[in-house]
């Protein structure tokens, strides 16, 4: 790739997100490392021509994150000199437009950063979810008394058999930190050779299978139409009594009135960070149930968690602006595959 760092002359660039987030993302060391490469402005904004401190006629990189304005034609068409977009969050497909693509922009994104999070959230509420700690907490608060050993008998995580549906940049991240514990791990994915997912260290499954195997399935398929009720009514039956299901990944994943019956039943338990809709309505059964947990989309980056997305922006920066491959970069043919 050919540096646009030419003659020496740092690249201009410009923050495009809610200002709310820049001092967690760009905090001064990760700032400053950034500063050394490309030309920076003090500020950030969500839409390119609202910013104070740079013309974004010589702008030649965005850097962007949660809240940027979608990069249309008509935005595009102020920054005539621009040549990468590097992307502060995980998914690009908000705001990267077809317009683009047709400018042969150079796309990156720190959704592999955004991954680590997710995975951890992940691989708790699976430990959790053994232990049946959400069922148990909440009957012990209310009775006082811990559970009798005939109420422990299918407890524990040994040999516990757990489901991938999705083996995305999050998917494969949960299977690397499964790997030291004594779990039994099997995936779906069409996009998944069975070569690869034996390299991975899984056994690949038909969903349908899947699903009536796993005493947990965590979701992390990218949502898009082909996955939309992935998760559907029969599919909810084919779980075995007492499994869990963990998402993390896009509510649309999952027929939500199934999902409800089988929770509200007590036939299975659930981890949901995220739903369909989002949130909730506050009358929603769910928050009243011993064995659901729902979060508020928080498996992702936050707090301190978001200066390691900075860090590979800065990363990518350095790469960009000395002609070397971006390792993050993302093409238009990946938006239909990754979660």
């Amino acid at each position: 790739m050919p540096s646009i760092n030419k003659g020496g002359a740092r690249p201009a660039a410009l923050f495009v997100m809610d200002p709310v987030h820049l001092d967690r993302l760009f905090p001064p060391a990760v700032r400053k490392r950034l500063s050394e490469v490309l030309r920076l402005p003090e500020s950030a904004a969500p839409h390119p021509a609202a910013a104070p401190d740079i013309d974004p006629a010589e702008v030649e990189v965005l850097i962007t994150g949660w809240g940027c304005t979608p990069l249309t034609e008509p935005v595009l068409a102020q920054l005539p000199r621009l040549r990468a977009v590097l992307h502060a969050a995980g998914s690009v497909k908000h705001h990267i437009t077809p317009a683009c693509w047709e400018r042969d922009l150079v796309v990156s994104s720190a959704a592999a950063a955004n991954a680590l999070p997710v995975a951890e959230f992940t691989l708790g509420v699976i430990l959790l979810s053994g232990k049946n700690a959400l069922g148990t907490a909440a009957r012990y608060a209310a009775g006082g008394r811990p559970p009798t050993v005939a109420q422990t008998s299918a407890f524990g995580n040994y040999r516990r058999r757990i489901g991938i549906v999705g083996a995305s940049r999050i998917g494969r991240r949960v299977i690397e930190l499964l790997r030291p514990f004594d779990f039994e791990v099997a995936v779906h994915d069409p996009y998944l050779p069975e070569g690869r997912a034996r390299e991975l260290g899984v056994v690949p499954l038909p969903l349908d299978e899947l699903c009536a195997v796993s005493d947990v399935l965590s979701l992390h398929a990218p949502a898009v139409p082909a996955t939309r009720g992935l998760l559907d009514a029969r599919r909810l039956a084919l779980l075995p009594d007492g499994a869990t299901v963990i998402n993390t990944a896009r509510g649309s994943l999952v027929d939500h009135a199934a999902l409800e019956a089988e929770l509200v039943s007590g036939r299975i338990t659930a981890v949901l960070d995220v739903t369909e809709p989002e949130p909730l309505p506050a009358d929603s059964p769910l928050f009243g149930l011993d064995g659901v947990l729902v979060t508020p989309h928080i498996a992702g980056a936050l707090g301190n968690e978001l200066e390691r997305l900075g860090e590979l922006v800065a990363d990518e920066a350095a790469a960009l602006c000395a002609g070397r491959p971006l390792g993050h970069r993302v093409h238009r043919s990946d938006l239909d595959t990754i979660a």
